[in-house]
């Protein structure tokens, strides 16, 4: 019993050690608490852009189907040199732009209600409000604007009366369907933005003799730019991946992801379709990369 009682002491003085030196060593605690995740990022994440990249230098044998494991630059000249590839990759990368643009000028009016104006009450309420699409299905929201696109919905029915049509499945309706998927993912962080703006900033531009315009443009928009920031990236990187909202609304428009999907389901081209979807990963490589240039990532 007495050595018993003498191993748990030492063991309670050993595991007493062993919390001092975490302690007084904040390094050694960050460390074992990110490398699992790490590990797990470096392992699924990293890995799998890896095995992409692996396979987009591979090729296909046009008789049998087959996968060949022979190094080649085929795949990419065939994307950079086929005019129909050029124009889907500059169709998507437009597309993600007005998405981004259109998001950014519908989530300023409304963060900037939600920060500065509304009651506190009001608050939880609106970001509730902003929160609550992103409960619904992907699917079940991209096809409810189908619906609103369809010769007999009701974008038809509002706009038979001004001798005018819905435009129909096109281009139109995959940026407004995209458009109004991503927008919470915008509306958030320029919420979280101009929530931090102390409301002397406000009061000291007004006694300054600044109108509501100029304040807005000086003092508003400049504090609310990492949110933007912040948000174009969902919102940007989120449309050059989609590929299921162009499939239901799209008719007949093609981006990047259709082409992978299309490639490595119909045709089964795997090796060309890693090709393709290393360009959405440039893209935003160099994306962020331009975002973090500017510093707002810093601020936030």
């Amino acid at each position: 019993m007495h050595q018993l009682r003498r191993l748990d002491d030492g063991l309670d003085r050993g595991e007493g050690l062993t919390l001092s030196i975490i302690d007084r060593r904040p390094g050694l605690r960050v460390g074992l608490l990110l490398t699992p995740p790490m590990l797990w990022l470096g392992a699924a994440y990293l890995g799998a852009l890896g095995a992409l990249l692996i396979t987009s230098l591979w090729t296909q044998n046009d008789f049998t189907g087959n996968i060949e494991r022979v190094w080649t630059l085929e795949n990419f000249k065939t994307l950079f040199t086929v005019e129909v590839y050029r124009t889907i990759t500059v169709r998507t990368i437009g597309l993600a732009a007005l998405v981004t643009a259109v998001d950014a000028l519908l989530a300023f009016p409304i963060a900037l209600y939600m920060a500065k104006i509304a009651s506190p009450r009001a608050q939880r309420l609106l970001v509730i409000a902003v929160l609550m699409p992103l409960w619904a299905s992907y699917l079940v929201k991209a096809y409810a604007w189908r619906g609103m696109f369809s010769a007999d919905g009701p974008i038809e029915w509002v706009l038979q009366p001004f001798g005018l049509n819905t435009p129909g499945y096109g281009m139109v309706a995959t940026t407004v369907t995209l458009a109004y998927l991503w927008l919470p993912y915008m509306i958030l962080p320029v919420y979280a933005a101009l929530e931090r703006v102390p409301d002397s900033l406000f009061e000291a531009s007004a006694d300054l003799g600044a109108g509501s315009v100029h304040t807005l443009r000086r003092v508003v928009l400049p504090m609310a730019f990492p949110g933007f920031v912040a948000g174009s990236i969902f919102t940007f990187s989120l449309t050059m991946g989609d590929y299921i909202a162009v499939k239901i609304v799209g008719g007949t428009t093609q981006l990047l992801g259709n082409v992978v999907y299309d490639n490595q389901g119909a045709a089964n081209n795997l090796p060309f379709a890693a090709a393709v979807a290393t360009v959405p990963i440039v893209v935003m490589l160099g994306y962020l990369a331009a975002a973090r240039r500017t510093g707002a990532l810093e601020s936030l």
